[in-house]
């Protein structure tokens, strides 16, 4: 496009600014409040084992990913669940046959899930979570009188309640979850090999192939918990923050 053109085109362009309605005054508004922000550590162990016969691990990539991160209110309990997503690059040794000074590999992929879970208390809240109400079910019934059968006094009456109708009044609260958002995490990780062999080539000191290891994962992480909430805000007007259409 040449300049004239694009000028033409910035010449034709006109921009307004809208200024939306406006709420002037103490508002209530409905948002997500931070009820807590923890900072949490867990230790895990785990075995990976791999398809073939591997020389030496090249590269790992891990992701923390969270399924589960549940505030059991009324308590202050938080149950969390997740697993470390460890994709790992490796050398695996290749049909061809070493020699006395080389080792012939091909570059493959594996990835797997480690998982964990954890069960800890939060004890020092940002602001108070607002409690559940419960619901409740209540049975009523009526006041019944029947004569009673003709070899009673005529006079007696029976005296109760309908037992062939029922009466309920029941409540039913739709209160609002918490829920959680992943603020960081930091993997530290400890890979031994298990079951090292060496490669029995005499030129090849040191070389050697393994099919598992041994990962030790200690991970750190930080949450937001928050919880939607009613809160008072003060809105004013200022004519100056954009023009009017």
């Amino acid at each position: 496009m040449s300049n004239n053109n694009k000028k033409h085109l910035q010449d034709n362009f006109v921009q307004k600014s809208h200024r939306p309605q406006i709420t002037i005054g103490k508002v209530l508004t409905k948002v997500p409040v931070v009820i807590a922000e923890p900072s949490l550590q867990v230790q895990t162990v785990h075995r990976t084992t791999f398809p073939e016969d591997v020389l030496e691990i090249k590269d790992v990539k891990k992701t923390l990913v969270l399924t589960q991160c549940r505030l059991l209110l009324p308590t202050n309990k938080l149950f969390i669940k997740g697993y470390v997503r460890k994709n790992i690059q490796y050398s695996a040794l290749t049909e061809q046959s070493s020699t006395a000074t080389t080792v012939s590999t091909d570059l493959h992929s594996l990835t797997v899930h480690i998982p964990f879970e954890l069960i800890t208390e939060i004890k020092n809240f940002i602001a108070k979570p607002i409690m559940p109400k419960t619901n409740n079910r209540h049975e009523f019934d009526f006041y019944l009188s029947k004569p009673m059968p003709s070899d009673f006094p005529e006079k007696d009456e029976m005296l109760s309640s309908d037992l062939s109708q029922f009466h309920q009044a029941s409540s039913e609260y739709y209160n609002e979850i918490p829920y959680c958002e992943l603020v960081n995490s930091k993997i530290i990780e400890w890979v031994e090999a298990v079951n090292r062999h060496s490669i029995e080539t005499p030129g090849l000191i040191n070389e050697g192939t393994f099919k598992e290891t041994e990962d030790k994962l200690v991970i750190d992480f930080t949450i937001k918990i928050l919880q939607n909430q009613h809160l008072f805000v003060s809105s004013t007007s200022n004519d100056d923050d954009c023009d009017s259409e």
